[in-house]
């Protein structure tokens, strides 16, 4: 692969990535710092890339790696500066972000990949190197977890 479609290909998942680091770090700076060390990272390894076809997958692995890579660092900013970050959500997806980021990572994260970022349940699966199976469980308990999430909100 050559520079300008691996270009092309990140231009391509932009959007994808940064909402995935966000997902995992919860600070918008991190999530770039993330997303621009995961795409260096990514050029470099480019020669590991065994089927070009799994792209996608191979590329956000990377980030999910680089993300917690900079959470156990401890140099992550993720605490006291998350409201000051964050850009307001749309205030129609406002409940539904904030009820997002309350979830526990192993729901949050399955469900921002599959039904955010539009991957599939195999490619989910694939990405975050756990089993379908778990995968489709997390999904199914994460979604019932944040239904009541935003039930409780709606009560208050």
């Amino acid at each position: 692969m050559e520079l300008h479609e691996f270009s092309s290909r990140v231009r391509a998942l932009e959007k994808k990535l940064y909402k995935t680091a966000v997902c995992i770090l919860k600070n918008d700076a991190d999530a770039a710092d993330c997303v621009q060390e995961a795409l260096l990272h990514a050029w470099r390894s480019l020669t590991k890339l065994k089927n070009e076809a799994h792209f996608d997958t191979w590329l956000t692995r990377i980030l999910i790696n680089e993300c917690k890579m900079l959470i156990r660092s401890g140099k992550s900013h993720r605490t006291g500066e998350l409201t000051e970050n964050i850009p307001a959500p749309n205030p129609e997806n406002a409940e539904i972000e904030i009820a997002l980021g309350a979830l526990e990572e192993k729901y949050r994260l399955p469900i921002v990949l599959y039904h955010v970022n539009g991957y599939s349940l195999d490619e989910t699966a694939l990405i975050l190197k756990r089993p379908t199976g778990t995968v489709k469980s997390q999904l199914s308990r994460g979604r019932k977890k944040l239904k009541a999430l935003l039930e409780s909100e709606v009560e208050q």
